[in-house]
């Protein structure tokens, strides 16, 4: 790994505005991220991660309906400061994205060849064997029979497949880093493990930085070098994986950590916040 960061976040926040009504998703985001590093960003759902990280790229409705602060860093280049054609030759190419459903985030009325081959076409124009490039992509992810499954749809799938191929459009790019978000919620414990082995195998592979976004922090341990928890759009603590999965010191990560199920042990109920204001 580089010794000067990839990427360098500072005091990023993401306010929406409907009509007379102001909410803060995030703010005061801070990370650095070197390549071939794993940030893992865990909370509970509504906490600010997927927002925080579709703002890096300005994957939010524009201003005024949404307000982002802050410096985003790639490269030493201010993501936040681009012009639309300009991040359009970022997202993808630089920085891509996987997401928690591939049914929906796949086109039900386009081939698998198609659809990677329409970001191949975007944002590698050197490339001038497309339909050899989509194959080489599917590979890449253990598809078995690419050649078959590039003229298939989506809907003859499965979720396991579906999300390999979303995975393989998203390498086909070659990007520095890939926002995983939420990348096996809609898939079977057995389907999980394969999807991220293989997102652990790509990144060693490639060099390849990965910012993952889960509610799960029994996926952490394993896999991310840096963790960053969040709450209500702060957050509250973050670190190297091992220390904060071994020391947490905020009650509401050793909360999270606690529901890890665990055999022979009860599982504990999160605490909420009504909780906690009841408590005091």
């Amino acid at each position: 790994m580089s010794a000067e960061p990839l990427l360098k976040v500072r005091g990023l926040g993401v306010t929406f505005r409907t009509g007379d009504r102001v909410t803060v998703a995030s703010q005061d985001v801070n990370f650095e991220l070197k390549a071939g590093q794993v940030l893992a960003v865990v909370g509970e759902s509504g906490s600010g991660k997927s927002v925080s990280a579709m703002a890096l790229t300005r994957l939010l409705p524009p201003e005024p309906n949404c307000v982002i602060q802050g410096e985003v860093l790639l490269n030493g280049r201010d993501l936040l400061k681009l012009s639309e054609a300009e991040l359009t030759q970022v997202r993808g190419r630089e920085i891509a994205y996987i997401f928690q459903d591939p049914g929906t985030s796949l086109n039900p009325v386009y081939s698998i060849a198609y659809q990677i081959g329409e970001a191949i076409r975007l944002h590698r124009p050197e490339v001038t064997d497309v339909s050899a490039e989509v194959i080489h992509s599917l590979e890449a992810v253990h598809i078995k029979e690419p050649a078959r499954v590039a003229q298939q749809y989506p809907h003859e799938l499965s979720g396991g497949m579906q999300q390999r191929v979303m995975i393989a459009m998203a390498l086909a790019c070659n990007p520095k880093i890939l926002v995983a978000d939420e990348p096996t919620t809609a898939l079977d414990v057995t389907i999980q493990k394969e999807i991220m082995d293989l997102l652990s195998r790509l990144r060693v592979e490639r060099g390849m930085s990965i910012i993952l976004i889960t509610h799960n922090f029994g996926i952490v341990a394993h896999f991310a070098d840096l963790v960053q928890v969040m709450r209500s759009g702060h957050i509250v603590e973050q670190g190297p994986a091992e220390q904060v999965m071994n020391q947490p010191q905020h009650p509401y990560t050793k909360g999270l950590i606690a529901c890890i199920p665990r055999l022979g042990q009860r599982r504990r109920r999160l605490t909420t916040l009504k909780d906690e204001l009841k408590a005091s």
